[in-house]
């Protein structure tokens, strides 16, 4: 028997744990990662957080914060083996209204243009002498 056996013993038939359902879902890109994110609150299920051993059944509603966003699903079927993405996007479907709040996202994104890509490195030796003058500093 190996370890990840063992952390299936208290799961029944038709369940998995969570953190491996999400790391099969391709939510993270490990286990331990989605894990931690279990461990630090950012995946609960139906409102309330959960530990990473829970068992997830078919049904139950998940919601996954990564940064600034936050992906509500439903889960379709439980998994504990990472396959090609097509497979692992049948596990879960988005919500509508999730799906609604990701298409505004990406929608507003498409709008303003990001400031930090203009960035290229660092200054230039003129952009510097520019900078200090502006602020005042000694140049």
């Amino acid at each position: 028997m190996t370890g990840d056996d063992d952390d299936d013993r208290d799961i029944g038939p038709g369940t998995a744990r969570l953190d491996k359902w999400l790391w099969a879902a391709r939510f993270f890109k490990t286990r331990s990662l989605a894990h931690q994110a279990i461990e630090l609150g950012r995946v609960r299920i139906q409102g309330a957080r959960v530990k990473p051993a829970h068992a997830v059944r078919i049904g139950e509603e998940l919601e996954i914060s990564a940064g600034d966003s936050r992906i509500d699903v439903i889960v379709r079927a439980v998994s504990t083996q990472r396959g090609p993405a097509p497979v692992a996007r049948g596990l879960y479907d988005e919500t509508p209204a999730s799906a609604a709040r990701r298409e505004q996202r990406q929608q507003s994104r498409a709008q303003v243009a990001e400031p930090s890509l203009s960035i290229k490195g660092r200054p230039t030796k003129k952009q510097g002498r520019e900078l200090r003058r502006l602020r005042g500093d000694g140049a």
